[in-house]
């Protein structure tokens, strides 16, 4: 049963001593408060969109936001429900889909560490957000989103920069979903799946050949717009050429990139 978790949009937190240290232009002026530590320390703030409000701000930040941890097949966001808050993902991944009256459904994709969801312009969400793993969110109300826009320029820049972001994975799912073969498909998730592993391990020496899959293959499936017995035999394939292999961790192995990529593209079969 999917477990639905309780957001209270409770009211403001009084403003701690550092956040009532802000001068007119809204900077502040003490020193960082000892609860704005998790924002400072957090691992995904050098690329995600809190990078944008500089670390003597980060009180303001921190007061914002409110960090959740939530287990895997939670609720995060349901469709049809009030767009009342955006959440930043810290660690884990979400998928994100589109329900049909039937229910059957759509995932139209997968927010990892440094990703955010929930970003709506209409008074309900169209989307509906779920976690795959154990996810650690900052989750912060679509007010406090609008005063930090207003507040901080450069936020606005990198929230455009991500949406942007977002447009062009949608137009490439959209050649996914429309034009590309079952292989084609597979191969593309897995390039896909390589680019986020290496935004998140940059330090990491096999990062360019390692693929975090953490989703199952019935999401993938749903993801592709194929049968779970097509990824599955797909997989399969990939693996007995030697193109792929399995590691722990929910990680695949890529032995032969330029294959992967050949077949991405069109420019091989298996």
């Amino acid at each position: 049963m999917l477990k639905v978790p309780v957001f209270p949009d409770s009211a403001p937190m009084p403003p701690s001593p550092s956040a009532q240290a802000l001068h007119p232009a809204g900077k502040r002026t003490g020193r960082a408060d000892p609860d704005s530590a998790r924002c400072l320390m957090c691992k995904v703030r050098e690329y995600n969109l809190c990078s944008s409000i500089e670390d003597h701000d980060v009180a303001v930040l921190a007061q914002a936001t409110r960090q959740i941890s939530l287990p895997p097949g939670t609720a995060v966001i349901e469709e049809g429900t009030p767009a009342s808050a955006f959440f930043n993902v810290i660690n884990g991944t979400v998928k994100l889909f589109k329900s049909l009256p039937d229910g059957r459904r759509q995932i139209t994709g997968f927010a990892d560490a440094g990703q955010f969801v929930g970003l709506s312009n209409s008074r309900t969400y169209s989307f509906g957000a779920e976690t795959v793993s154990t996810v650690l969110l900052c989750r912060c109300t679509h007010t406090q989103i609008e005063n930090l826009l207003a507040e901080y320029p450069g936020f606005a820049r990198h929230l455009l920069s991500a949406v942007t972001h977002e447009l062009a994975d949608a137009q490439e799912q959209m050649l996914l979903l429309g034009r590309k073969t079952a292989k084609e498909k597979v191969a593309s998730f897995l390039l896909d799946r390589i680019k986020q592993y290496h935004r998140t391990h940059p330090h990491d020496p096999d990062a360019e050949t390692t693929a975090s899959v953490p989703m199952t293959r019935v999401d993938i499936a749903d993801y592709l717009g194929l049968t779970i017995e097509t990824v599955s035999r797909t997989i399969s394939a990939l693996r007995r050429d030697k193109i792929i292999s399995g590691t722990e961790n929910h990680c695949i192995r890529i032995l032969s990139l330029p294959n992967l990529q050949d077949i991405a593209y069109g420019l091989k079969s298996i």
